[in-house]
């Protein structure tokens, strides 16, 4: 009895894994230019797919030249991947999308060395006055360095040479009284900024922090002159959004990187992949 009730679960494993092959995997992606290239990008790099090397970070799932496992794309913006984790079997997310949702580590990182630098930006006319210099010295301070140390990995400080939060150019003395606006995403760049507020109120200098929640009516709103900077979107996107838009942002500082990760949906792990972590 107990060989035959072995044989029966043995078949019945057989049967459910042949069942999960051919429904096919199911992987959730960012649908912008960039962040679906830098998904795929990622399953590329571990082997699971082979991308157009012409495509480079613009790359879409119709420039995936093998996909031996018949993986199904489900292209969703950035901020939705997480909602739609239990409908699919993994979800390849940004990593603030992915501290906001409060997700458990991810199954795979991208490389921490990743080009993908979120970045202060506004508009190349302002590139060098005395705000975006005065914002510039606030963002790159040792403070906010420090502050990067509570996220253990999924978000990394690239500054090389922090601040004391000020610059010596700047005539803070004609910036007394002043309003900067700035537009952001959460965590952690609304958290990064509301340090840097307490920084230029110590020169009487007010940041109007608003925060929003998707990918263009920051850079839209900056553009045409409502607001001064924004902080939300990493540099190979913001050259993007400036080819595809016509805009003219320009980066005054290179804050952070959070590393873009496979996260688990349906799957627990990376066995559906065939792959060890």
């Amino acid at each position: 009895m107990k060989k035959l009730f072995g044989l029966i679960l043995a078949a019945v494993l057989v049967l459910t894994a042949a069942s999960v092959s051919a429904a096919g995997i199911k992987i959730a992606v960012p649908n912008d230019a960039t962040n679906e290239g830098r998904a795929l990008l990622l399953l590329e790099a571990y082997g699971v797919i082979d991308v157009d090397d012409e495509a480079g970070i613009t790359a879409t799932v119709a420039d995936i030249k093998d996909n031996p496992l018949g993986i199904e794309f489900v292209e969703v913006e950035a901020a939705m991947v997480p909602n739609v984790l239990p409908d699919v079997d993994y979800g390849i997310i940004n990593g603030n999308y992915a501290l906001a949702a409060e997700l458990d580590a991810a199954l795979l990182y991208e490389n921490a060395e990743s080009p993908y630098v979120n970045v202060v930006s506004v508009k190349e006319a302002n590139k060098d006055t005395d705000e975006a210099k005065a914002l510039a010295a606030a963002v790159l301070s040792q403070k906010v360095v420090d502050y990067f140390d509570n996220y253990e990995g999924q978000a990394i400080s690239v500054v090389e040479e922090p601040t004391d939060g000020f610059d010596e150019s700047v005539d803070y003395a004609a910036l007394a009284g002043k309003t900067i606006k700035v537009l952001c995403t959460l965590d952690p760049h609304s958290y990064v900024l509301e340090i840097a507020k307490e920084i230029l109120a110590e020169k009487d200098i007010k940041l109007d922090i608003t925060i929003v929640d998707d990918y263009v009516t920051p850079n839209t709103i900056v553009n045409d002159g409502d607001a001064f900077a924004n902080f939300f979107a990493h540099s190979p996107y913001q050259e993007d959004f400036n080819a595809q838009n016509g805009t003219d942002l320009t980066t005054i500082a290179g804050v952070h990187v959070e590393p873009m990760g496979l996260y688990a949906g349906k799957q627990a792990d990376l066995a559906a992949l065939g792959l060890d972590k």
